[in-house]
């Protein structure tokens, strides 16, 4: 079946069963690579995409019923690195970085709802994106970084 996508600003026809999770399309069909497989079950939040503006777990969203611009982590900073990118990087948040592409797209959501949140804002936001490296202090302090340099209206 033909399926019409519009991805980072793309628009893309795709052969791919309705049911097949949008996950496997990005990376399979697409080769946005970039979107992770972690757990399947939606419980981790590597696969973490946006869909109109919205975080939504890919790996359980079955490309059918996406109604709505997909953005992955490559179409965030296609401008160059946005500031949540930048901020990463600044605290050297990644370790092992499997995870980090779904963090990101989870807390650009986060501060497109709330421009300046607390630590408790940030926790129960992120709660459901894990890493098994344990950076999530790094996380936090990047997501504070990210969000002053938001509201600055600048990069780093």
């Amino acid at each position: 079946m033909t399926i019409s996508l519009t991805v980072n600003g793309t628009a893309f026809e795709v052969q791919a069963a309705p049911e097949t999770p949008l996950l496997w399309v990005l990376r399979d069909e697409l080769g946005l690579t970039g979107t992770k497989f972690g757990c399947g079950v939606a419980a981790c939040g590597a696969c973490t995409v946006h869909v109109d503006g919205v975080a939504l777990r890919s790996c359980q969203l079955p490309v059918g019923d996406v109604a709505g611009d997909v953005t992955t982590i490559e179409g965030l900073g296609a401008q160059g690195l946005a500031p949540l990118q930048e901020a990463w990087i600044r605290h050297q948040v990644a370790q092992c970085g499997y995870c980090q592409s779904g963090q990101i797209m989870q807390a650009a959501d986060l501060l497109a709802a709330v421009p300046d949140p607390t630590d408790a804002e940030i926790d129960d936001a992120m709660g459901g994106n894990l890493c098994r490296c344990g950076s999530y202090s790094a996380i936090r302090a990047a997501i504070h970084d990210a969000a002053r340099m938001m509201r600055e209206g600048g990069a780093g």
